[in-house]
Parts: structure tokens; C-alpha cells; sequence
């Protein structure tokens, strides 16, 4: 009985995409791209599924590429299962070179908004 469990845990389908949103708890949804040869017109077509996985630790984050396996029904949409993350995504590290000093005061203190935009549009005209 034990080699009929492992044989069907070979013969799982497995799907490799990329997490398109991670909202909700333990769920992640993956975009699945494949392509085909047109029958006719020899074209490549380029088809997009997506799948809802399971993802018990909350690992995988939105742009990351992931595996899923085919796995039991786990709600009305759920039925692949996160196996692994790929490749994690890429975060830039962006700070800007310099800062302009009236947007900084204009944060620093709300309250005291000067109106020299206006006035300067004003003289414009």
C-alpha cells in the first residue's frame, strides 16, 4: 500500500509561474504562462492560466517565481499547493540623490504651507 501513495505522489502536475498577488492568508496566486504552436498559421501563442496554491508559511511574495503541485481540494478555488520559491524578486533599493527643501519643510510642518506657486503663476501672466 505504501508504493501506491508514493507512485501518486510522483504523478502530481506540476506548474512553474509567477505570484501575481499574495492578499490573502495562506493563498497566493500564480500566473502560468504557456506556448503553442497555431494548428494552421505555425504562429506561437502565448496562453496565460492562473492557479490559486496554497502557501501555509506566507513565503511567497508578489513577482517571485514559484513551483505548485497539484494537490486535494482545499477550498472551492485551492487546489495546487506552493512546493517552492524559485527565485525571490528583486527589490531596488532607491533613495534619492538629493531632496528639494520645500517639499521637506512642507512635510516637517503641514501647517505652514507657503502659496509662492500661485503667486508665481500669477506674476506669469
Amino acid at each position: 500500500m505504501a508504493e501506491n501513495q508514493t507512485a501518486t505522489a510522483v504523478n502530481r502536475k506540476s506548474r512553474t509561474g509567477t505570484v501575481v498577488s499574495g492578499k490573502n492568508d495562506k493563498t497566493i496566486v500564480v500566473k502560468v504562462e504557456r506556448a503553442s504552436r497555431h494548428p494552421i498559421y505555425r504562429k506561437v501563442i502565448r496562453r496565460t492560466k492562473k492557479y490559486h496554491a496554497h502557501d501555509e508559511a506566507n513565503t511567497a511574495t508578489v513577482g517571485d517565481l514559484v513551483r505548485i503541485e497539484e494537490c486535494r481540494p482545499m477550498s472551492r478555488l485551492k487546489r495546487w499547493r506552493l512546493v517552492e520559491v524559485l527565485t525571490e524578486r528583486e527589490v531596488a533599493e532607491v533613495s534619492p540623490e538629493r531632496l528639494d527643501r520645500g517639499l521637506v519643510e512642507s512635510v516637517e510642518h503641514p501647517s505652514a504651507q507657503v502659496d509662492e506657486p500661485a503667486d508665481a503663476s500669477e506674476e506669469a501672466v
